[in-house]
């Protein structure tokens, strides 16, 4: 098809207005609806693998929606009275077939380019320092899933010309793939599905992005890539196609490329998802450190997280912790969170670190989190209990000098920090000097090892 052939058909068909369609229902996702793609590290526009994966993740309306635009476009013949007519020309079926095919796959495929556009223009406004080429072929497989799924919508169309073809098609994708494609499991740290790993995978949507240090595998693009090259094979093969013969030849791709890509596919979830080296990879200054995706905060975090290892160090002497540095590990909601001994272990997702304004703001954030480390489950809502925040403000303000505040950025609001830390303030605040670094040593010491109520052992108590 050249670019003369292109031409007539984006004007005589509603190929673009499919693209258009498709492009202002996902930007409209994306900007009106409020989800985790809009805030937190995990903004879309946060990073260039986030960009990618979180447009993968439309493809779950996406998709059905392509499917069934595809195959309202099939039926332009058949409407038209004109398929006899055609038919008896000499220019051959497949180049009609590849025309109409091609154009409003191009439409799509484009609408798909100017969605990541979007988010790679902020990103680069935002000065995303981090680049890796991971995220290409995560959106290459995405505008293949969108072209592919409306040739095949094409070509289901012509071989069932019927009105109700087009909504049928799109309600069956839909169903199709929210019954296979992986969600995020509260009990996991990796996104699972119903069914089997790699028939999951046959849905081209993927999970919403919950960790910016996972990426998909090899094998995972290069499986839907065949998977979905069938699928286009088979709607070109029912475009030309005529007679029920012709017709159940045409499945041969769609089930070929099936077979294949689920031979390839993983078949555990930890070969699906897999941790970004690259991104993870630590960047340090001095004994701060964060991953190379988020180089860009470091010289912001440097300063403070020093200023914090050294007033610890004061309060805690050689039992306190000796970096700083971001944390890498993956858990699931409701997992125990890390507590090593000799680092401060940063999560920008935090409100306290993530939301801290200014230097002082943020160094005192850092050795809240130093001193009495969580070890409460985390959950989508929540990082602690209200009696972790009262130990954290009052550990922090000990150790900073100052007179007690409750700590910013936390879920619980400033009064109900202080109706708790308040009175074992005044009464830590009453015991000589060595006694306070006493209890403050040991309330230390019970959050990192899990042992004991940080609070209660302020107030006086022990700890398990």
């Amino acid at each position: 098809m050249n670019l003369r052939v292109l031409r007539i058909e984006l004007r005589r068909s509603f190929a673009p207005w499919a693209g258009a369609a498709v492009l202002v229902a996902a930007l409209a996702f994306l900007y009106l609806v409020p989800g985790a793609w809009g805030r937190g590290t995990t903004l879309w526009t946060d990073q260039w693998t986030s960009t990618a994966l979180w447009t993968r993740y439309l493809l779950a309306f996406l998709w059905p929606l392509a499917v069934g635009l595809g195959a309202l476009q099939g039926l332009r013949d058949p409407r038209s009275k004109m398929s006899e007519l055609l038919a008896s020309t000499p220019r051959p079926a497949r180049h009609r077939a590849a025309a109409l095919a091609g154009t409003t796959a191009f439409a799509l495929v484009s609408a798909f380019a100017l969605l990541v556009l979007v988010g790679v223009v902020q990103l680069l406004a935002g000065g995303a320092a981090y680049v890796s080429i991971g995220w290409l072929p995560i959106s290459l497989v995405g505008a293949l899933a969108l072209g592919a799924g409306a040739v095949l919508g094409m070509g289901v169309a012509r071989a069932v010309p019927s009105a109700l073809t087009p909504p049928a098609l799109a309600v069956a994708a839909l169903v199709f793939n929210n019954f296979l494609r992986q969600v995020q499991s509260s009990d996991s740290e990796l996104p699972v599905s119903a069914v089997p790993n790699p028939v999951s995978l046959l849905s081209p949507a993927v999970a919403e992005v919950r960790e910016t240090l996972l990426t998909l595998s090899g094998p995972v693009h290069l499986g839907q890539t065949l998977w979905l090259l069938g699928m286009a094979a088979t709607g070109l093969a029912l475009l030309v196609g005529t007679g029920l013969r012709a017709r159940l030849l045409a499945l041969t791709p769609l089930l070929a490329g099936g077979a294949l890509a689920l031979l390839l596919l993983p078949a555990d979830d930890r070969d699906t998802y897999v941790v970004d080296r690259a991104a993870a990879e630590q960047v340090c200054e001095g004994p701060v450190c964060v991953t190379a995706a988020r180089q860009a905060r470091l010289d912001g975090l440097a300063g403070p997280g020093k200023e914090a290892l050294r007033l610890m160090r004061g309060a805690l002497g050689d039992k306190a912790p000796v970096t700083v540095r971001e944390t890498t590990a993956l858990r699931a909601l409701g997992a125990v969170p890390e507590r090593p001994r000799a680092s401060v272990l940063v999560d920008f997702d935090d409100g306290m670190i993530g939301g801290a304004e200014g230097e002082r703001q943020l160094t005192r954030a850092l050795v809240a989190q130093g001193m009495v480390p969580l070890c409460r489950p985390r959950s989508e809502t929540e990082s602690g209990t209200r009696e972790d925040a009262a130990a954290q403000a009052v550990a922090a303000s000990w150790v900073l000098g100052e007179d007690l505040r409750p700590l910013d950025g936390t879920m619980y609001p400033p009064k109900d920090q202080d109706d708790l830390a308040r009175p074992v303030w005044k009464k830590l605040t009453a015991l000589p000097r060595a006694e306070q670094r006493k209890r403050i040593g040991a309330a230390h010491a019970a959050a990192v090892s899990c042992a004991g109520d940080p609070l209660a052992v302020l107030n006086g108590g022990v700890s398990r």
